[in-house]
């Protein structure tokens, strides 16, 4: 089962054309926590969704990103931070030209496997969607709607 994926601090993966860094892997917090950074190119953001046991913390580093959760949006930038309680349908979408760069804090630790999954079995969105959505399953992970807005925006 993928999700038993133990990874290592520095350990990377690219998945939807997000950089993922392992920082702090949940196997030296006991679980309880993991951290990592993504870099998201502009217009990125998933499709809405909501995690079953995490919650999550995202820091601004650089970029503009606008926060869904439940209808309400917000938009942080660098040197901010949002919250996203678990069990609450969410999504973000990178704002302008320039790339977002978020460092990530989950609790517990252990979605960030996902990611790292959906790189090894070569999966993209939106032409995987079934399989994405299984694979999301096995992460605690549900989607709920499209994302912010079509990935052909302006």
């Amino acid at each position: 089962m993928e999700t038993s994926i133990q990874l290592s601090a520095g350990a990377k993966a690219n998945a939807f054309g997000t950089e993922y860094t392992i920082l702090l892997p949940p196997a030296l917090t006991e679980g309880r926590q993991s951290v990592y950074t993504s870099i998201c190119p502009p217009d990125a953001g998933p499709p809405r969704h909501v995690h079953a046991n995490e919650d999550e913390t995202f820091f601004i580093i650089s970029g503009t990103v606008e926060f869904w959760l439940e209808g309400e949006s917000q938009t942080a930038s660098s040197g901010e931070a949002v919250f996203i309680p678990r069990g609450r349908e969410h999504t973000f979408h990178v704002r302008g030209p320039e790339r977002a760069n978020l460092l990530t804090v989950l609790t517990p630790g252990g979605f960030e496997g996902f990611f790292f999954a959906m790189e090894r079995q070569g999966l993209s969105i939106p032409q995987d969607m079934p399989q994405i959505a299984q694979l999301a399953e096995q992460f605690g992970l549900r989607f709920t709607g499209p994302p912010l807005y079509p990935a052909d925006a302006s």
